[in-house]
């Protein structure tokens, strides 16, 4: 055994040498962790293994025995054999990590989705479930609701909001028209197309913008801030990062744009209710005018009392 032993460390110290200039041409190559770097193939192949060939060494003088061939042949293979097992371990610890990073940001998203819906539910905004549409929801209003799932799916709770709040401006122009005009009109139809019409057009916003965040989803803006941190980056790594973080930060935009023109759209239904609420359309109660039934009333009062007088 401690023949195997000495021979096993002094193959594997000169397997040393051949992984060391391979570590320095080509990293890849010889490094198992992630990012490959030359500066851990120095440390690893000048340093950590030749020491650990010499521990052995030492261990093996123990006896007396001479170094056998197998022990050799071990020594000179180990590095060959234990690299793929070590670069599957960090891709297993790479996908546990990842795996936890989906879950918390899954549980963000869904604290954050929970915190959007009681805070709409406060301030008196209808929730639109994409899973159960309303009772009798027109083609409008599916379309809010899958745009919503879309969002939602893009792990954008915070834009999907703006879904609810077009459902219920929606809605509440819906009514106003419907209270103050008749249903035969020709006036009610072209209000409520023009009001369709409009949140159409909100629609295809929210469905741009879902589209827009799906495509980055995969991106962690938070582990790209930190990686560009670090100082020993390399300058490919760092200009791979910072077109990432572009990227992130130009679609960041456009969804802001996005978001400005259905703004717009919010506040021209406001417009819509308000002006529509103005208007009267009900017939006076009264039959005569104020001013005639004052003076009515006023004559009355003078005859009852002559009336009283005359009595």
């Amino acid at each position: 055994m401690l023949g195997f032993l000495q021979g096993f460390a002094y193959g594997l110290w000169l397997s040393c040498i051949p992984w060391f200039v391979v570590g320095l041409v080509k990293p890849r190559l010889a490094v198992a962790s992630e990012p490959p770097r030359r500066w851990k193939a120095l440390v690893r192949y000048g340093l950590v293994v030749p020491f650990l060939a010499f521990v052995l060494w030492l261990t093996s003088l123990w006896g007396g025995f001479s170094p056998t061939l197998a022990g050799w042949l071990a020594g000179l293979a180990a590095i060959a054999v234990t690299l793929p097992v070590e670069r599957r371990w960090h891709r297993w610890r790479a996908g546990r990590a990842t795996a936890r990073r989906e879950a918390e940001r899954e549980a963000t998203a869904a604290a954050e989705r929970a915190a959007l819906e009681r805070a709409q539910r406060e301030a008196g905004v209808a929730v639109l479930d994409p899973a159960r549409p309303p009772a009798g929801a027109d083609a409008v209003v599916q379309a809010l609701a899958a745009a919503k799932q879309r969002l939602l799916d893009a792990r954008r709770p915070d834009l999907a909001v703006q879904a609810d709040r077009l459902y219920t401006r929606y809605a509440h122009a819906l009514e106003v028209l419907d209270a103050k005009f008749d249903p035969r009109e020709v006036t009610y139809t072209r209000s409520r197309e023009l009001v369709a019409e409009v949140c159409r057009a909100a629609v295809d916003n929210l469905n741009a913008m879902a589209s827009l965040a799906h495509g980055v989803r995969s991106i962690d803006p938070l582990y790209v801030r930190r990686r560009l941190d670090a100082h020993d980056l390399a300058h490919d790594e760092r200009e791979a990062l910072t077109r990432r973080l572009a990227l992130l930060d130009d679609t960041t935009q456009r969804l802001n744009g996005l978001s400005a023109r259905n703004e717009g759209i919010l506040t021209a239904l406001d417009d819509t209710a308000v002006a529509v609420a103005r208007v009267s359309t009900e017939r006076p109660q009264a039959s005569v005018a104020l001013e005639q039934a004052v003076g009515a009333l006023r004559r009355f009062i003078d005859k009852a009392e002559a009336y009283g007088r005359g009595g």
